[in-house]
C-alpha cells in the first residue's frame, strides 16, 4: 500500500460500520470516500509557517535575530527527537505486525482468526497515521532550518546560545515590563521587574550598559557610534 494513502483502509473497513450507522450512513460514508482521504491526508497537525513566525518567534519575546536564531534551534531539536522516536516506536509497530501475521497463517480457530485480522487492520491504519506525522514533523524540521539561515545574518554566535542572552532577554523583559498595568498581579510585576533589575545590574557589573546607553545618546544626536 502506498505510503500514507488511507483510501484503501477507509473502503475496507466501511462495511463494518453497519455496526455502528444506519444503513443510509453507511452508503454516505461510502461515496465520501475519496473526500475523507483528502482530509486525512491534509489535515494540519502542527505549525504552519505562518504560526511559526507570528505566534512562536513572536518580536517581542524573542526581539533580536540570535533570540529567533537560537528559538529555531530549540524548536528543531524538539522535532529531530520526535521524529527518532517515532522512528523506534514504527520499527516496533512493525514487527508486531508481522507477529501477527504469523499468527494468522497458523491460526485455525475461525474467531481467533477474526480478532487476529482486526488487530492486523488496527496495525496497519497506525503505521499510516505514523507515517504521516513522520512527514509533517519532516516539514516542521525543514521550516526551522530555513529560518535558522535566514536569521543567520553573521552578527551574533551560533556557536553558543548564552553569548546574546544578556542582550535578548533584556530586551524581552523591557518588552514585559511595558504591558504592565494597574491591573497586573503582584507577583506578576514582581517577576518581570525583579528579572529586569537583575539583568541590568549584571549588564553594569559587566560595563556593558552604560555602553549600550552611550550609543543610543549618539545615534539620537545624529553622530556615528564610536
Amino acid at each position: 500500500m502506498e505510503k500514507r494513502n488511507i483510501k484503501e483502509l477507509i473502503e475496507k473497513e466501511a462495511p463494518n460500520l453497519n455496526n455502528l450507522l444506519d444503513p443510509e450512513d453507511v452508503k454516505q460514508f461510502q461515496g465520501l470516500t475519496e473526500e475523507l482521504r483528502d482530509t486525512w491526508t491534509k489535515k494540519q497537525m502542527f505549525r504552519t509557517e505562518t504560526e511559526m513566525q507570528f505566534s512562536v518567534l513572536n518580536d517581542a519575546k524573542y526581539p533580536t535575530k540570535a533570540a529567533k536564531y537560537w528559538q529555531c534551534v530549540r524548536e528543531q531539536n524538539v522535532f529531530l527527537e520526535n521524529l527518532m522516536n517515532l522512528s523506534f516506536d514504527y520499527r516496533r509497530a512493525d514487527v508486531k505486525l508481522k507477529r501477527l501475521q504469523q499468527k494468522m497463517e497458523k491460526e485455525e480457530d475461525p474467531l481467533k482468526k477474526e480478532l487476529l485480522q482486526i488487530d492486523i487492520d488496527e496495525k496497519i491504519y497506525n503505521k499510516a497515521s505514523m507515517q504521516l506525522v513522520a512527514r509533517d514533523r519532516m516539514r516542521e524540521i525543514k521550516l526551522w532550518s530555513k529560518f535558522k539561515k535566514k536569521f543567520d545574518d553573521g552578527s551574533f554566535d551560533t556557536k553558543d546560545v548564552n553569548t546574546h542572552q544578556l542582550h535578548s532577554y533584556h530586551l524581552t523583559m523591557k518588552n514585559k515590563a511595558e504591558t504592565l498595568t494597574e491591573g497586573s498581579s503582584q507577583p506578576e510585576v514582581f517577576n518581570v521587574l525583579g528579572q529586569l533589575q537583575s539583568i541590568e545590574r549584571i549588564k553594569k557589573e559587566l560595563g556593558q550598559l552604560q555602553h549600550e546607553k552611550k550609543d543610543k545618546l549618539t545615534h539620537e544626536l545624529g553622530a556615528k557610534p564610536e
